[in-house]
């Protein structure tokens, strides 16, 4: 287990940034079992090294998602099955990138800062159990490659389980 983050340098590309942090992820959680320990050290991570306005997870809960680790701004709590950016991608059962989140439908405001947001699912014997939710206070910050990438950690948090 390691207890430090080495953070790519400002000027790096994201693409960059993200293969200093995933091997760094995959070192963080060697070794220790508990998940909430796990996920929040992985959040913290995330955080730290993109300076999103907020990073954190959702588990599904019955017909609900319940709020988990996160970093940034308090957060909604629970989150119904289909609602918001969120529950679109529990049910769509795929990564959901929102460049405007004014203009996503049924948008959930739980921060009048966030402006763009990406949300990535994670599996469990075939259904989605968690998502991986990211915001920022820019517009049209998530690409393909944040897609891509956030897809590799929610790999790694799907291991925990």
């Amino acid at each position: 287990m390691s207890e430090n983050l080495i953070v790519a340098d400002k000027d790096s590309s994201r693409k960059e940034k993200y293969e200093v942090l995933l091997p760094q992820l995959n070192a963080l959680v060697k070794g220790e079992d508990d998940l909430i320990a796990n996920v929040s050290n992985i959040i913290a991570a995330v955080k730290e090294t993109f300076n999103v306005l907020w990073v954190g997870i959702y588990f599904v809960r019955n017909n609900d998602l319940v709020l988990g680790p996160f970093q940034g701004p308090i957060a909604c709590t629970r989150i119904a099955k289909g609602k918001g950016v969120c529950g679109a991608a529990w049910v769509d059962k795929k990564v959901i990138m929102v460049g405007d989140v004014d203009a996503f439908p049924g948008h959930i405001a739980c921060s009048s800062l966030s402006k763009s947001e990406i949300v990535v699912p994670g599996f469990k014997n075939g259904e989605v159990n968690f998502v991986l939710d990211v915001d920022s206070i820019l517009l049209n910050d998530f690409n393909e490659t944040d897609a891509n990438y956030l897809q590799q950690i929610v790999s790694i948090i799907e291991k925990l389980f």
